[in-house]
C-alpha cells in the first residue's frame, strides 16, 4: 500500500508571548460566534421581517439563501485572499465589512436591500471565517495549548447555531427583528478593539497569481450545489431546475479538481485534501452537519407546532444542546486528547450524536414527559457528540500546514460545514415532508391526523439522520485508522511532537 505523505515540515518560529496568545483567543472566538449566529439568528425573525417589508412567500427564503450562497460559494476564494493579504489584515477587513452589511440590513426599508445586505454579510463571512481559524493555527503552535484553544473555538462555533435560535427569539419578541442584524455591530466593534492583541502575521504573497479558473469554477460549483439544495426543499429533488443545479454543480467541481491538479498556483492544493487524516476530518464534519442541521430544524418544528412552545421557549430548549456542546469541546475532547486514537474519538462522537438522534426519533404525538424523557437526553447526547467532534476534527483538518496553506485549509473546512448544513436541511426536510404527505393521504387528510402525520415525518427523517451518522462513524473508523495512528503517535487531537511548529508565524510581532 502506498505510504501516506508526511505532514508538511514547517520551521519553528518565535511565537507570541503567552498572555498575548490567550487574549487573542476570545477575540477570534467572538468573530466566529458572530458568523455562526448569523446562519440561524434570522430564522425565527423571518415572519416579522416579511410582514414589515412586504416580502412574498416565494421571495422570503432569500433572507437565508443570500447569506448561504455568498458564504459557501466564496469560502475557497476567501481563504486564498486571506493568505495573500495576511490573516490578521483579512480578519480586520472582514469584521468591518460584516458590521457595515449588518447595519445596512437592519436599516433596510425594502426586501431587496435586506437581500443585498445578507449577501454582503456572506461575502465578508467568507473572508472572516478562514481568517479566524488560520489565526488560531498560527498563534497556538504548542500542541497542548493548541488543543485547548481549538476546544474553546469549537465550543463557540458549535453552540452558536443553537444560540442563534435563542437570540433570534428573544430579540424578535422583546425588541425588533432588526436587532437580529444590529447585534453584530457591537460584537464586531469589540472584536476590532481586541484585534491588536492578535499576533501580526506576514502576507503570503499577492493576488496577481490568483488561480482565476479555479476561483470561478469553485465559486460557481459551490453556489450551484447550495442553491440546488435550497430549491430541493420546496420544489422536490425531481424538479428539473434542481436536477440541473445539482448536476451542474457536481460537474463544475469535478472540473475544478482537474484544473487544480494541473495549476502551479492552485487555489486548493490537492495534497491538502489528499492527506488521509485530513480527509477523514472533512468527511466526519460533513456527516455531522448533514444530520445536526436537520435535527435542529425538527426540534424547532416539534416544540412550536406540536408542543405549542413560543419561539423564545423553543429556542431556550436548545440551550441544553449548546451547553452540552461546550462540555464536549472543552472537557470530553480535552480529556481524551493524547489518550485515545483520533479516529476512535471522532467515530465515538458521531455515535453519540446518533444515539441522541435515536432518542428523539422515538417520539410520538402522545409521548409523556417529553422534555425530560426525550428532548433533554437527545440534546445532551447530540451536543456532546458535536462539540467533541469539532474540537478533534478542527485539529486534524489543520495539522501540519504552513502559513501559506492555513487559509485554504481553513476555508475548505468551513466549506464542508456549509455544504453539509445546506444538504442536510434540504434532504431531511424533504424526507419529512414526503412522509407526512403520504401519511395524510392514507388517513384522509383529516385535521386530527395532521399532528400525527407531522411527527411521523419528523421521526422518519431523524432515523435517516441516525443512519447517516452511524454510516459516517463506520466510514471514518475504517478510512482514518491507518492515517491517524494510535495513542500519542497519530495526527489527530494534537498528537504531534511537542516541539513541532505547525504554523509559520515568522512575521509575528508584539
Amino acid at each position: 500500500m502506498k505510504r501516506e505523505a508526511p505532514a508538511l515540515a514547517v520551521r519553528p518560529t518565535r511565537s507570541a508571548p503567552p498572555t498575548r496568545r490567550w487574549w487573542a483567543l476570545p477575540v477570534v472566538s467572538l468573530a466566529q460566534l458572530m458568523v455562526v449566529l448569523d446562519a440561524t439568528i434570522v430564522n425565527i425573525a423571518l415572519p416579522s421581517a416579511q410582514r414589515d417589508l412586504g416580502m412574498t412567500d416565494a421571495d422570503r427564503h432569500w433572507v437565508i439563501t443570500a447569506y448561504a450562497l455568498a458564504f459557501g460559494g466564496l469560502l475557497l476564494v476567501g481563504g486564498r485572499v486571506c493568505g495573500a493579504l495576511g490573516h490578521r489584515r483579512a480578519f480586520t477587513a472582514g469584521l468591518v465589512g460584516f458590521a457595515l452589511a449588518s447595519a445596512l440590513g437592519g436599516a433596510a426599508g425594502d426586501a431587496g436591500t435586506l437581500f443585498a445586505a445578507r449577501a454582503g454579510q456572506g461575502v465578508c463571512a467568507a473572508l472572516l471565517a478562514p481568517a479566524a481559524l488560520s489565526l488560531l493555527i498560527l498563534t497556538f503552535t504548542d500542541a497542548r495549548e493548541r488543543g485547548r484553544a481549538f476546544g474553546v473555538f469549537a465550543g463557540v462555533g458549535a453552540g452558536g447555531a443553537a444560540l442563534g435560535v435563542v437570540a433570534g427569539g428573544l430579540l424578535t419578541e422583546y425588541a425588533d427583528w432588526r436587532w437580529c442584524l444590529y447585534i453584530n455591530i457591537p460584537m464586531a466593534a469589540i472584536a476590532l478593539i481586541g484585534t491588536p492583541l492578535i499576533p501580526r502575521d506576514r502576507p503570503g504573497g499577492d493576488l496577481r497569481g490568483l488561480d482565476v479558473p479555479g476561483a470561478l469554477l469553485s465559486a460557481a460549483g459551490l453556489v450551484a450545489l447550495v442553491y440546488g439544495f435550497t430549491r430541493a426543499e420546496p420544489h422536490g429533488w425531481g424538479d428539473p431546475g434542481v436536477l440541473a443545479l445539482l448536476s451542474g454543480g457536481v460537474l463544475l467541481l469535478a472540473l475544478f479538481v482537474l484544473v487544480e491538479a494541473r495549476s502551479p498556483k492552485a487555489l486548493l492544493p490537492p495534497h491538502v485534501l489528499a492527506h488521509r487524516a485530513r480527509g477523514a476530518a472533512f468527511v466526519s464534519v460533513g456527516v455531522m452537519f448533514i444530520a445536526m442541521f436537520g435535527f435542529y430544524l425538527f426540534v424547532s418544528y416539534y416544540t412550536q407546532t406540536i408542543l405549542g412552545y413560543s419561539p423564545v421557549k423553543a429556542g431556550m430548549t436548545l440551550l441544553v444542546n449548546a451547553v452540552s456542546t461546550t462540555v464536549g469541546a472543552l472537557l470530553v475532547a480535552g480529556r481524551l486528547r493524547r489518550r485515545v486514537p483520533a479516529y476512535v474519538v471522532i467515530a465515538g462522537s458521531l455515535l453519540s450524536a446518533a444515539a441522541g438522534t435515536a432518542v428523539l426519533a422515538r417520539l410520538d404525538v402522545d409521548s409523556s414527559d417529553v422534555f425530560w424523557a426525550h428532548l433533554t437526553p437527545a440534546m445532551i447526547l447530540t451536543g456532546i457528540g458535536l462539540g467533541t467532534l469539532l474540537a478533534a476534527a478542527t485539529d486534524m483538518a489543520t495539522a501540519g500546514l504552513d502559513h501559506t496553506e492555513a487559509g485554504v485549509a481553513s476555508a475548505a473546512y468551513n466549506t464542508v460545514q456549509q455544504v453539509g448544513a445546506a444538504f442536510g436541511t434540504a434532504l431531511l426536510n424533504s424526507v419529512a415532508s414526503g412522509v407526512t404527505t403520504s401519511y395524510l393521504r392514507a388517513h384522509g387528510n383529516r385535521p386530527e391526523a395532521f399532528n400525527a402525520g407531522a411527527v411521523h415525518g419528523y421521526t422518519v427523517a431523524l432515523w435517516v439522520a441516525f443512519g447517516v451518522l452511524v454510516g459516517g462513524a463506520v466510514a471514518v473508523a475504517l478510512f482514518a485508522r491507518v492515517g491517524c495512528g494510535s495513542g500519542g503517535g497519530g495526527e489527530g487531537l494534537g498528537a504531534r511532537a511537542e516541539g513541532e511548529a505547525v504554523g509559520d508565524a515568522s512575521g509575528a510581532s508584539d
